[in-house]
């Protein structure tokens, strides 16, 4: 008797043993053996300014944070079913574009406006993380980068030109540079698609009327004149060969060669492009290229636009909202946020950034950008759009498959019909 108590004492410690081990390995894959959980696509997660401010918290605090890493090419689809199962993460990284509106705003996130940080955001980072209603929905924790029109001023100064302040000087400007022989503008009309966003920008940002009218589809783009002035423009600058004689095949492997070797004289890019991309081995090196204003016959001033941003939200509906908040309080601290974008080329997010590297030619052109920059709104905020889809109406037209009044009609058939899969209310066939 004293044997079978003796096992079954043994049997109920080996049970209990083995239940403790169960319920430590469960712990460490429990979230709330985390400080907090970051969930984010996957490259983004991996740049190096982010496992920099990540490493950092972990080593002052102590405590692991759990990065959801989810692969780039599903990440909208993935991260919404996630939400839809209640599996909200504390902290969710997402830019500020109609993408986000999958994530039903308002419900799962903190507002951020009361925040200490807030002074130290500059102008256009605060501005790209707004709401329609002013609300500041995120940290911008990211690269950020100036497009507009960049320029060969060494050739222009060569032949006694100069660059352009106004859309008329502008047209003046690539009909001269046509007429001697030059492509006024490197258009790379095979496959690259974000330069139409440059003149819708201005449009929309100039008018958040417009924007919340086609937003709810109470508009389309065939209602709004500038949009079909911007549509002219660019057909009749392709017309007029301002975009040179095989822009329809240039792609992205050629604006380098076009433009390091003067065949080109301007293109609508951004800056960092001539940090990442830019063959230095042409004829012309970086320094010998300037940044004015993108010119497309929607502001007369031309307009740059500001860097989409990586904004870091905090769900509002978390026990963990108090270390949240703190976690980004640590991300906006100077002190940790220079150490982060150590040697990183952009231009600043924060006022007290100074680690980071900035392009001579946007510093050069700072007045300027101050009048004319723009928050990037038309691939952000307009629901629906897609630079692949304004892309292809544009392809039909360079290629005479439709007239400018089509094109613009096509633009607005792929825009509503992409919101209507998006499940956008508004945008639902009756």
């Amino acid at each position: 008797m004293k044997n079978k108590r003796f096992c079954v004492i043994l049997m109920l410690a080996a049970m209990l043993f083995m239940t403790s081990c169960d319920g430590a390995k469960g712990k460490s894959d429990n979230t709330e053996s985390y400080a907090l959980t970051i969930m984010g696509r996957k490259s983004d997660m991996e740049k190096s300014y982010m496992t920099s401010i990540f490493e950092q918290y972990e080593t002052a605090y102590k405590k692991k944070l759990k990065i959801i890493a989810i692969e780039d090419d599903e990440f909208e689809k993935d991260a919404s079913k996630k939400f839809s199962e209640g599996e909200v993460p504390d902290v969710f990284m997402h830019f500020n574009n109609a993408d986000l509106n999958r994530f039903d705003v308002s419900e799962n996130f903190y507002y951020l406006n009361n925040e200490s940080w807030v002074s130290d955001l500059t102008n256009s980072s605060r501005a790209y993380c707004k709401d329609s209603k002013g609300n500041l929905l995120g940290l911008p924790f990211w690269e950020s980068s100036v497009s507009g029109c960049f320029y060969n001023k060494t050739l222009l100064d060569s032949l006694g030109l100069k660059p352009a302040t106004t859309q008329a000087e502008f047209d003046v400007l690539c009909q001269v540079l046509a007429d001697i022989g030059y492509t006024p503008i490197c258009w790379p009309a095979n496959g690259c698609t974000w330069m139409f966003q440059f003149g819708l920008d201005p449009i929309f940002a100039d008018d958040p009327s417009l924007l919340e009218k086609l937003n709810k589809n109470e508009i389309s783009y065939s209602d709004i004149p500038a949009v079909k002035n911007m549509v002219q423009w660019i057909s009749d600058a392709a017309d007029k060969g301002w975009f040179g004689s095989n822009y329809l095949e240039n792609g992205w492997s050629d604006i380098s060669l076009l433009m390091g070797s003067g065949k080109a004289v301007m293109t609508f890019i951004w800056d960092t492009w001539f940090y990442t991309d830019f063959d230095q081995g042409n004829k012309y090196s970086i320094d010998d290229f300037a940044l004015m204003p993108a010119f497309m016959n929607t502001a007369d001033s031309g307009t740059y636009e500001g860097g989409n941003l990586n904004m870091m939200m905090v769900n509002k509906n978390s026990d963990r909202l108090k270390t949240a908040l703190d976690f980004l309080s640590f991300c906006a601290s100077s002190e940790n946020y220079n150490i982060a974008f150590d040697g990183i080329s952009t231009v600043s997010c924060f006022k007290g950034q100074t680690s980071n590297i900035q392009s001579p030619m946007v510093t050069d052109a700072k007045i300027s950008i101050a009048e004319n920059e723009r928050v990037s709104t038309a691939a952000t905020r307009i629901i629906g759009y897609s630079a692949d889809d304004v892309s292809a109406a544009f392809r039909s037209l360079f290629l005479e498959k439709t007239d400018v009044p089509g094109c613009v009609k096509l633009m607005d058939d792929y825009r509503i019909g992409e919101a209507g899969k998006q499940g956008i209310d508004s945008f639902k066939k009756q």
